[in-house]
């Protein structure tokens, strides 16, 4: 009895996030329990500092309780390196986690930590880590220009949301002759959330198994620096090697896929339908073997834009396969009438 019961409140813990809303209910249904043993277990975690319930008695409202917290504050200066802050300071808060979690924070730490110090122009990074029964999360913020207008700025581009988009193709840096343009791009991609907010936009990136989802959302009032949220479970199976191999292509280890997100390139509420849309979109995909175009959330393009990309890049860059995705049925047909029209 002992052992089932801890099985259902890690069945609980694992369930907070995505059902903080409707935790008793759900929990209820997938172990066929009554709501009344999913109520003594809500209490037990409670009673342990596991969970807490910031709703009401009506619309009770579940989230894990944050079991360790730390801050740690830090000059940039030339003597600041991330490798000498992270077994220093940061790898101590995070030993206790199995050694392939350990691995990807020492990755994405790593590489966010060097952005910030390469790349802020600011004068201070703070770090703030915290832990719950479940996740561990890293805040990283610096008081430099911003991320996105700083790309913008260097890359001339046409505003901040599309030095976004960029980021999301990955291969993008401002500095080439000391950073390749991945950091980002693979970190985003090892983590359960990761968010970047800077200026007036937040980017947010979330995965689930295989499955990926970006979000782009704009603020009522621009903030100072950069500030990247890290997020991720203390015993997940990804590996920093699974996420690298997921973007190689069969015997080339290198960076040659990626995955374009149609959604993010939507700014505000524009449809995806001129040839200089397109254009803008294809930027620097060359640089791959494999391109991924993801519609989903995306209903409709029009016929130029679905004709710039698969009828002439298809045609002017024919080693490179575009793959196209989530297509609703609107955009499967002018996908399908671009490239016949390549074959005619």
């Amino acid at each position: 009895m002992r052992e089932q019961g801890e099985q259902v409140r890690q069945f609980i813990l694992n369930s907070v996030a995505a059902h903080s809303a409707d935790l008793v209910g759900h929990v209820a249904k997938k172990l066929s329990i009554s709501r009344q043993a999913v109520g003594k277990h809500l209490l037990r975690l409670k009673e342990q500092g596991a969970i807490v319930n910031e709703g009401t008695a009506r619309v009770p409202r579940y989230l894990l309780a944050p079991l360790e917290t730390e801050e740690f504050s830090y000059a940039i200066s030339p003597g600041l390196q991330e490798d000498i802050v992270w077994t220093q300071h940061i790898k101590s808060s995070l030993t206790h986690l199995p050694g392939n979690v350990l691995n990807i924070w020492n990755h994405g730490f790593t590489e966010m930590f060097n952005n910030a110090i390469d790349h802020s122009g600011g004068t201070e990074i703070d770090v703030t880590i915290s832990k719950t029964a479940i996740t561990s999360q890293l805040i990283l913020s610096d008081n430099g220009v911003g991320i996105f207008k700083k790309i913008q700025s260097e890359l001339g581009l046409l505003d901040e949301r599309h030095a976004i988009f960029e980021l999301s193709k990955g291969k993008l840096t401002t500095d080439p002759k000391n950073h390749s343009g991945e950091g980002i791009f693979f970190t985003s991609r090892m983590f359960d959330n990761f968010s970047i907010l800077a200026g007036g936009l937040f980017f947010d990136h979330k995965r689930e198994g295989r499955a990926h989802e970006d979000w782009l959302l704009e603020r009522d009032r621009a903030g100072v620096g950069t500030t990247v949220v890290m997020e991720l479970n203390n015993h997940t199976a990804r590996t920093t090697k699974k996420v690298f191999d997921e973007y190689s292509s069969g015997e080339d280890y290198g960076f040659s896929k990626t995955v374009v997100p149609l959604k993010v390139a939507k700014y505000s509420m524009d449809e995806l339908v001129s040839r200089s849309q397109a254009k803008r979109l294809l930027a620097r995909v060359d640089l791959f073997k494999t391109v991924i175009f993801d519609f989903k959330d995306v209903d409709a393009i029009g016929q130029a834009f679905a004709d710039q990309i698969f009828r002439v890049f298809a045609a002017g860059h024919p080693d490179i396969e575009l793959v196209p995705i989530h297509m609703s049925k609107s955009v499967a047909d002018m996908v399908r009438r671009a490239r016949s029209r390549d074959a005619s």
